[in-house]
């Protein structure tokens, strides 16, 4: 019998514990699945998901590859045909191909820098709220100085700077995003720290850093996982709108790489199946994450759910 209740008491205890994190994960998941919107969200992504990871293998060309007739001509922007469905470019490339590889870059673009900006955001907003005074005023100041900052112009200039490679590209775009997601979530702690489970748990001894990650954290969740889905739709137009303008990684193939190569030939009105396919893919990418932050928008703010 007391074994019984002492396996009892793990059990519950081991649930209290899970409970903190893994509650608001399986809240959000709940939620996302019962939201057309955010179903319709989680469909188009999961789409370019397993078209990003299988690209190398269903890609019928390599993306560099240049296609000739079979009298020796390079096959200059052909229309789409069977054995180019997204027909050519100007050097004879297969835009299909192109298209593919590109998924890739796209979405390592804009999970990375969601997560790097959710990892910052939230940690600045968490001790900014949490202990106040003088590291508030530190933390919130230097805030306020980035939020002053053009974020693409920003951009351009320090890749200029430093050299323009991908990895550059996401942690200059990480280091002029997180403002926003550290003021929602200081917002958030600043309510939450007053709340008698926080008193509760200083009583029972818990650390400053214990409190902060463990009671606080899980609860300001859905707000970070708001501002990351509208971060990866941020960090994919802004890296389009980089490569478009030229200052992309070279050595990286991106929807916004191929616009660039289109209106730097100077065809785009007579090649309508080399720059149409990657602007839809931006559009409806960016359109899915739009998608699923609403939704879990609306978990956060009850007050928007349509009755």
């Amino acid at each position: 019998m007391k074994q019984r209740r002492t396996m009892k008491n793990a059990t519950t205890i081991h649930a209290v514990k899970r409970s903190h994190w893994s509650e608001g994960l399986i809240r959000i998941s709940g939620f996302a699945r019962q939201s057309r919107l955010a179903m319709t969200g989680i469909v188009m992504i999961v789409f370019f998901v397993i078209v990003g990871l299988l690209a190398p293998v269903i890609a019928p060309y390599d993306a560099m590859q240049k296609s000739y007739t079979a009298d020796g001509k390079l096959e200059r922007l052909q229309p789409p045909s069977f054995n180019h469905l997204l027909g050519t470019t100007l050097y004879g490339r297969d835009v299909f191909s192109q298209i593919l590889i590109g998924t890739r870059t796209v979405l390592m673009v804009g999970f990375l820098t969601a997560c790097f900006v959710a990892l910052i955001g939230m940690n600045v907003g968490l001790f900014s709220g949490y202990y106040g005074g003088w590291v508030d005023n530190l933390l919130m100041r230097i805030t306020d100085v980035l939020f002053g900052v053009p974020l693409l112009p920003f951009v351009i200039v320090a890749l200029s700077i430093v050299t323009r490679n991908m990895l550059w590209i996401i942690t200059i775009m990480s280091l002029l995003y997180w403002m926003a997601t550290a003021r929602v979530v200081r917002s958030q702690v600043l309510s939450l720290r007053e709340r008698p489970f926080i008193d509760a748990a200083k009583m029972s001894g818990a650390g400053s850093l214990r409190i902060i990650y463990k009671h606080i954290a899980p609860n300001v969740l859905p707000q970070v996982f708001v501002h990351g889905a509208f971060c990866v739709a941020w960090a994919i137009t802004t890296e389009a709108s980089i490569s478009f303008l030229g200052f992309g990684d070279p050595d990286s193939l991106s929807w916004g790489s191929i616009l660039h190569d289109v209106f730097s030939s100077m065809v785009m009105y007579r090649a309508w199946w080399w720059f149409l396919p990657p602007g839809f893919c931006i559009i409806l990418m960016v359109m899915a994450f739009y998608l699923i932050g609403r939704a879990v928008e609306e978990l956060a703010n009850p007050r928007l759910r349509s009755d």
